[in-house]
């Protein structure tokens, strides 16, 4: 499944389009192409698709970093900071960012790079030239599968592989799109893996007690040094060249792996910038006066000598400038778990191994007592809720807390439902890997409203379909039979938002229930059942087909259920992954009623700016403070760049979490709101960056 680069259906230019993640980016020309199959050689990277146009000139509809690099990769020109270039007559690659595939140019002309107010455009001078487009999936496949039988030792021996996976020893691993997806993991009665995988020579082990509750918060470290793993009493890391790093202590085992991944992880990220990408790096600015590093020196250095250094540093010295991690997942230390191993490393998540009853029942404080306002559809008080006669059949001891996490995201691979976390599993997650490409390029959306008195709701139609670069086909359904929500659920959808009741029975349908676990073959990839306590039926939609969703773990009312569906479809539609979303959201709507299962990274659609922006704004005496955030995606994981285009600087950011306060006036401030439509919260309130000025705020 390769990208399909086609003339654009309603502009002149190219429409590019990744069939494996749903993602689609446009290139404009001013006048019409006609693309003829290109050579994929002609770029010194690997590219699967190619061709060839003719054209004075190509606008990006957003506002890209572009790396200027010779035919052989070497780097000639960058422009961060939106710097406008002009580069003389010559052979040039140019690679754009923030595209959701990997996309580069190949042109022998002059070049003018301007940068305009949401686009950037690239002139090669009055008389058309011959241009060639190259893309790449962000998306990989694992290599092959290893079978491991029920033997903390078999295990290590699989672990001992996953860095195979990667595509580089050197710091530069540390970007995503150099980390393939590890081998999976299956049970058996013998262990058994393909004679193609082989694990990389880094000269790096890991030896710990042969114990799941050792390997299992192992793995990501792992697969990111491409580690062998052997049983030992103590656990440590040892490299050839004889040092030796301890991995316990008063800390506790698992925070101590989950820093020392930080910790190498950030430093090649700081040591990287001597390489492909010689940017002006925030974090590098941050810390380099702190520690007695040379970065020019350990660039060239082995993967042991670059340990030795990097962990001879304090911890406390980098930790106030660690990019917030990506993901956290609690697996339970379990057999029947080995294979979700593989799906952590690939996000290198942050995983601990706690006890199947280590965890606390889940609270009731007020913001979830406030949503339980009877059993039946109506209470005495006249409040409608989205419930319908008795809840459900499960008991509330199935729903607890986790301990916490400071991660973006937190899932939980075990028994019951946990409170702010994602219940994530194994299916969900093959699935994203097994997806087929799709017939059509839009994004099919389902909205089925079953009860009269919801139909405002129906209002969230209008928050689907809005992005420039990609057509949604959203349909509107009212009232839907139990068969008809069913064979609707037997299609190939997007996305199937479901409004109305839910109780033990299933979805209320006017002629009866819809009982998802009555299901065998579900084929809608991400759902949202916006009803009252509906994380039963939700489960059931994963198990018989679908990637992801979101339910409710409690009862909520009907204009509770209308302010969170609206919410979720804007934040979906601007590529929030489902996750995300709901954490949005509930920062300012809803408590933690919502949560998520399956896969929490699923997002329906890719960001236009690779990853997701978040500003915190407030007032201050002279302008206001953006306080700038950033969601990473799934092809867009720990290590990626971010330009924040604030304030004209050059200087980029390690894309994760909070980046940075920038102070800004009222039109720097709407220009921010222009780049990219996105979520802004300002006095506890959410708002949409297109619908807001810096006058609205100061006024509301």
């Amino acid at each position: 499944m390769e990208p399909r680069i086609t003339t654009h259906a309603s502009q002149t230019g190219l429409d590019i389009f990744d069939p494996i993640e749903h993602a689609q980016f446009a290139l404009f020309t001013p006048t019409a192409v006609d693309p003829t199959t290109s050579d994929v050689a002609l770029f010194p990277v690997p590219i699967t698709t190619a061709v060839r146009i003719e054209t004075t000139d190509i606008e990006i509809p957003s506002l890209s970093n572009i790396y200027v690099r010779s035919p052989t990769g070497d780097l000639l020109a960058e422009t961060s900071g939106q710097t406008d270039r002009s580069l003389p007559h010559g052979e040039y690659v140019l690679e754009l960012t923030t595209a959701p595939v990997k996309l580069y140019l190949r042109v022998e002309s002059t070049l003018d790079i301007e940068y305009r107010d949401a686009t950037v455009r690239i002139s090669f001078g009055t008389t058309p030239v011959c241009v060639h487009v190259g893309a790449r999936s962000f998306h990989e496949q694992p290599a092959g599968t290893i079978t491991v039988p029920d033997d903390p030792r078999d295990l290590m021996d699989a672990v001992s592989l996953f860095g195979s996976a990667l595509k580089d020893t050197t710091s530069e691993r540390s970007f995503p799109t150099l980390r393939g997806h590890p081998p999976l993991l299956e049970r058996g009665e013998t262990f058994d893996a393909p004679s193609d995988i082989k694990s990389p020579a880094t000269g790096v082990r890991l030896e710990l007690p042969p114990e799941y509750g050792y390997v299992y918060p192992a793995v990501s470290l792992a697969y990111y040094l491409g580690a062998a793993v052997e049983p030992a009493q103590t656990p440590r890391l040892v490299t050839t060249d004889g040092f030796e790093y301890r991995l316990d202590g008063p800390l506790g085992y698992e925070e101590v792996v989950s820093r020392t991944l930080q910790q190498v992880f950030f430093f090649d990220c700081l040591t990287r910038t001597e390489g492909l990408y010689e940017v002006d790096l925030h974090e590098r600015n941050q810390v380099e006066p702190l520690v007695d590093l040379d970065f020019e020196t350990l660039y060239d250095q082995s993967l042991p000598e670059q340990l030795a250094a990097y962990l001879s540093v304090p911890f406390s010295v980098v930790e106030p400038y660690l990019p917030q991690w990506m993901l956290t997942m609690d697996i339970v230390p379990e057999s029947d778990h080995a294979p979700m191993l593989p799906f952590a490393a690939a996000q290198l998540a942050f995983v601990r191994s706690p006890t199947p009853d280590g965890h606390d029942p889940a609270p009731t404080p007020d913001m979830l007592t406030e949503f339980t306002r009877g059993t039946d559809a109506r209470t005495a008080g006249g409040v409608l809720t989205r419930s319908a006669g008795k809840l459900h059949d499960s008991s509330d001891d199935d729903i607890f807390t986790p301990k916490e996490t400071d991660s973006l995201r937190h899932a939980w691979v075990g028994d019951g439902y946990p409170l702010g976390a994602t219940k994530a599993t194994k299916k969900a997650y093959e699935r994203q890997l097994e997806q087929e490409t799709p017939e059509q390029s839009s994004i099919t959306i389902h909205v089925v409203c079953n009860d009269a008195q919801m139909e405002s709701e129906g209002v969230v139609e209008e928050f689907y379909g809005v992005r420039e670069l990609l057509e949604f086909d959203v349909n509107i359904h009212y009232g839907l039979t139990s068969e008809e929500v069913r064979e609707l659920l037997e299609m190939s959808v997007d996305f199937f938002h479901f409004i109305g009741h839910v109780d033990a029975n299933g979805l209320r349908c006017p002629d009866g229930h819809l009982d998802a676990r009555t299901l065998d073959d579900v084929n809608v990839k991400a759902f949202l059942l916006n009803a009252c306590r509906s994380y039963a039926q939700g489960e059931a939609l994963v198990k018989a087909g679908s990637l992801g969703g979101v339910v409710t773990l409690s009862e909520i009312t009907n204009s509770t259920g209308t302010q969170v569906g609206c919410a979720l479809a804007k934040a979906l539609n601007r590529g929030y992954p489902l996750q995300a979303a709901v954490n949005l959201v509930q920062r300012v709507v809803a408590g933690y009623s919502y949560m998520t299962i399956g896969d929490g990274g699923l997002a329906l659609v890719q960001s236009k700016s690779g990853c997701c922006l978040l500003s915190d704004v407030a007032k201050t005496t002279e302008g206001w403070q953006l306080d700038l955030s950033t969601v990473p995606m799934r092809e867009f994981n720990m290590g990626t760049l971010f330009d924040p285009t604030v304030g004209g600087s050059s200087t980029q950011y390690l894309a994760s979490g909070p980046l940075d306060s920038f102070e800004v006036t009222d039109a720097e401030l709407e220009r921010h709101f222009t780049i990219d439509n996105h979520p802004v919260v300002y006095d506890g309130d959410l708002f949409w960056s297109n619908e807001i000025t810096a006058k609205d705020l100061r006024e509301s």
